[in-house]
């Protein structure tokens, strides 16, 4: 099987010229893919349990987040998309789009509009809504908001009892459908799958 031929629903599919950035040119598999990315995503992990992290929610943080998880394996890691996806805002609205997100997850915060749950469960469906990256936005918005969870001394969420969100199976399968439910308004569906 070609590298990137096996894709599940709910991926964002890369195009020709994303996937030409690949940094290590070993990879032919999907498989080897997810597992290289899996490793790199585990760096970014270790380095975010040692590092002394500012503000989470500045642009700056997003991005370093993301190039620390992708860097290693693709060339564009941490900087915003330059075309139109299968989800997510138009390219160009990308950068506006972004800031107004963090700026209202931190009023939500300040004024206490809503529980840290529900601000974090908005936030992190949110920002797979705005789809900053060419790829890797389901991953890094859970991470993004299990370390906004922790600076607000609140325990990361279970995400479905800790289950692959990123191959095909029941879990991955709840968790689109309770995105999709919060698409239209009802955050209880995440909320439950959140905790779960």
């Amino acid at each position: 099987m070609a590298l990137g031929s096996e894709s599940n629903f709910g991926q964002t599919p890369l195009d020709p010229d994303e996937a030409s950035q690949l940094v290590p040119s070993h990879l032919v598999t999907q498989a080897a893919l997810n597992e290289w990315e899996q490793a790199n995503i585990l760096q970014a992990v270790r380095w975010l349990a040692r590092a002394r992290v500012g503000e989470v929610l500045t642009e700056g943080f997003c991005r370093e987040l993301h190039r620390r998880m992708f860097g290693r394996t693709w060339k564009w890691a941490g900087t915003f998309r330059l075309s139109n996806k299968n989800i997510g805002c138009d390219w160009t609205e990308v950068p506006v789009r972004l800031r107004q997100l963090l700026d209202n997850a931190r009023f939500w915060l300040d004024e206490k509009v809503y529980p840290v749950d529900v601000a974090a469960a908005r936030f992190h469906h949110q920002l797979v809504l705005v789809h900053p990256f060419p790829n890797g936005n389901g991953r890094h918005a859970r991470l993004m908001t299990d370390r906004w969870l922790r600076q607000c001394g609140t325990k990361p969420f279970s995400w479905g009892d800790g289950a692959d969100l990123v191959a095909q199976s029941t879990a991955r399968d709840r968790y689109l459908a309770a995105l999709r439910a919060a698409d239209n308004g009802d955050c209880e569906p995440l909320l439950a799958f959140l905790r779960s």
